[in-house]
């Protein structure tokens, strides 16, 4: 059984039912490393949103959305909680948004202990944490995942507020977030998007090492293809709201079949004879536009 899949999930915004989403079909097994492709506004955020049961008020679902069996699409809040940070997890684009910038880094590690481990009374003060205190279970789960993510000074860093960190570091600091309850399922929202080109390379291999070490599935959502093939065994395309092809990253990358793909292989490379026009999008969009049932609307 799949951990997660989805069936015919749509996604509509406001009153005027603007479709991001369009009868997604979506499977990821225990341990697989599967990347999410497609140009800015094709739905990729959307979908790990629906996924984690973060979308606004105003987005309105249907389909489904299940975890190892149970349904998922229609969970309140507080039942979808007892998943997030813990079976599965989210490291988000951009950390100075994602971290609370009032709040040192080691105490918002830990808070992801407390919020799982609160609901065990048995762990529940092992792992206590309030504004001024980290009890020594947490504090030494804290340091060692801090420590695994490749943090050099994790005791500094820890009482480090963000705005005192380097990108990297705090790229690590969600990673570290999103791997220290040991879900079965991380999902990437274009996690290095945000970093240069050195620090993105650390940052890939440190995913590709702990996701290996934990054996925990991805969901490694980005434009990057390039990235994507770094990290991921299999791909799925979005357009336009719709997965319009998966295969294996070698399948994809070599021999896409979807106009849609095909356009996105091309424009990723840059083997251009000098003088030679190089490929954009819209070269292949009346390709795609023929597609059956594929950009309408």
């Amino acid at each position: 059984m799949s951990l997660l899949e989805l069936r015919e999930v749509s996604v509509e915004f406001g009153r005027h039912r603007v479709r991001a989403l369009r009868d997604v079909e979506l499977d990821i097994g225990a341990g697989q490393r599967l990347g999410l492709i497609g140009e800015s506004g094709s739905g990729k955020s959307v979908l790990v949103l629906a996924i984690m049961g973060l979308l606004p008020e105003n987005a309105s679902l249907t389909g489904s959305i299940r975890w190892q069996g149970r349904e998922l699409a229609g969970l309140g809040d507080d039942q979808y909680s007892t998943l997030r940070g813990d079976a599965m997890s989210m490291v988000f684009q951009e950390p100075m948004t994602a971290l609370d910038p009032t709040m040192a880094v080691g105490m918002q590690v830990a808070e992801v202990l407390r919020l799982h481990y609160a609901r065990n009374p048995h762990d529940a003060a092992r792992y206590h944490v309030d504004t001024a205190h980290i009890a020594a279970g947490a504090r030494e789960r804290v340091m060692a995942i801090l420590g695994e993510v490749g943090i050099g000074d994790p005791l500094r860093v820890a009482a480090s507020f963000p705005h005192q960190l380097s990108g990297g570091q705090r790229q690590r600091v969600l990673i570290a977030m999103a791997l220290i309850n040991r879900p079965e399922l991380v999902i990437m929202d274009e996690p290095t998007t945000a970093l240069d080109v050195r620090v993105q390379a650390q940052v890939l291999r440190l995913i590709d090492s702990e996701l290996t070490a934990s054996g925990a599935a991805c969901l490694f959502v980005s434009h990057d293809l390039a990235v994507v093939s770094q990290v991921c065994e299999d791909v799925a395309v979005l357009y336009k709201g719709r997965i319009v092809e998966r295969g294996s990253v070698r399948q994809i990358f070599e021999h896409p079949t979807h106009p849609y793909t095909r356009g996105l292989v091309a424009t990723a490379r840059l083997d251009a004879a000098p003088g030679q026009r190089l490929p954009v999008l819209e070269d292949f969009m009346p390709a795609c536009q023929a597609r059956a049932g594929v950009g309408d609307g």
